[in-house]
């Protein structure tokens, strides 16, 4: 009969590779940070660019497999747990693709197009590349709304 001890090492060596035990400790931790959130000052509603941003952090972590960073950033963020289509988040973002492309999330793509695009001496003009200071209006990001 084996022991406790020798149960306990067998539940948590097969949870391990079946690839449980790594996601129920992300869950346990993004539950914490949800806990503690509570008691702190409310979250802001998720702004459409906030959404979009997310989205784009959760494809980029998924495609590596960084499954238990994009589970805490889903509950943190306060995300929906169903993905957005990459055709819509292409469609918000005025992005077009071609085949190759669509291999890899899209902000690799992003990434591409702005190391590798235009003048190498040239600068690009980010504006409303930074959140606001809270204001009783709203959360939303100035020069990204349409």
């Amino acid at each position: 009969m084996a022991t406790i001890t020798e149960l306990k090492c067998a539940v948590r060596d097969t949870l391990e590779s079946r690839g449980v035990l790594g996601q129920l400790k992300a869950r346990i931790r993004a539950e914490v940070f949800s806990a503690l959130d509570e008691q702190r000052e409310p979250r802001p509603p998720l702004s459409h660019e906030n959404l979009l941003i997310n989205e784009l952090i959760r494809e980029y972590l998924e495609f590596n497999k960084y499954r238990y960073t994009a589970s805490v950033l889903t509950a943190e963020s306060g995300l929906p747990d169903a993905p957005l289509e990459r055709q819509f988040l292409a469609k918000e973002l005025n992005v077009t693709e071609d085949a190759s492309s669509k291999s890899v999330p899209l902000l690799y793509g992003l990434m591409c197009h702005f190391v590798k695009s235009g003048d190498p001496g040239g600068k690009v003009f980010l504006r409303g590349g930074s959140l606001p200071a809270a204001s009783p209006a709203g959360n939303t990001v100035p020069g990204l709304d349409a």
